[in-house]
């Protein structure tokens, strides 16, 4: 990755003296890329930046941001680090949450399609022939791209395929490739309810299949379902469907 990023480096730097030709190279790139004045301004944004973040153009950027006054960033305590690429230097930031949220509320998007980005960051200087900053250009990697839905599918996958198992959130959590936390809340977000009350649902509908079949008693339905027939699953049943397992059965039968 670092290799393929100095390359990109290099290639950005021999087009010194030929803005224009610069410019529309950086335009058409296929990966997010900002330019920077060296007071911190953004200066030009690629199609690539603005795709990603849903702005509408680049008049809502070029000239109003800069990065040295960006409270996300003046935050996480890395401006220190960030101006050392105004001074000559090529830093990097590995691995970045991108704030969605603050992008959201400062460019007006009302509905991002993603729930959250990790970014590999480069931060590298365009220099004069005399070795000073003219230009800083930001340039950006995707790591990893959370987009809600789909790993909201993964994690429905894995509890109807799990369902006759205990519930296991952290499991679950996993398949998703999501932490615990911004698992469940992404989730409920999603379906309206938690990832055990899902996995509860789905195994009351697997329970009142077997109900349905009359070759096997109540107590015999429940155990091919992994669970035990008993006082506390039976209110669980009634508490889903509004009836007991046995009345369930003569409703059905």
């Amino acid at each position: 990755m670092k290799d393929m990023q100095n390359n990109i480096i290099e290639s950005f730097q021999s087009f010194f003296g030929k803005e224009d030709l610069l410019a529309k190279v950086i335009e058409c790139f296929p990966y997010p890329i900002e330019i920077y004045a060296p007071d911190g301004t953004s200066v030009l944004v690629n199609k690539a930046m603005l795709t990603e973040y849903h702005a509408i153009s680049p008049d809502m950027v070029v000239g109003k941001y800069n990065v040295f006054k960006d409270p996300y960033i003046v935050a996480s305590g890395q401006l220190p680090v960030l101006k050392r690429a105004f001074k000559g230097e090529t830093v990097f930031f590995p691995d970045i949450r991108v704030p969605l949220e603050e992008i959201a509320e400062r460019y007006g998007v009302k509905d991002f399609d993603i729930e959250a980005v990790y970014q590999d960051i480069t931060v590298f200087p365009l220099l004069d022939d005399e070795k000073r900053v003219i230009y800083v250009a930001a340039f950006l990697i995707n790591r990893r791209v959370y987009r809600g839905k789909d790993e909201i599918a993964k994690a429905k996958e894995y509890i109807e395929g799990h369902w006759r198992e205990p519930f296991d959130l952290g499991a679950t959590a996993r398949a998703a490739c999501l932490s615990k936390a911004h698992f469940t809340k992404l989730f409920k977000k999603h379906t309206g309810v938690t990832p055990h009350e899902y996995y509860t649902n789905h195994k009351i509908s697997k329970l009142k299949e077997k109900l349905l079949d009359t070759n096997l008693s109540i107590a015999q339905a429940f155990a091919a379902c992994n669970m035990d027939y008993n006082g506390h699953s039976a209110k669980v049943f009634k508490d889903k469907t509004g009836v007991s397992p046995s009345a369930y059965r003569k409703m059905s039968g």
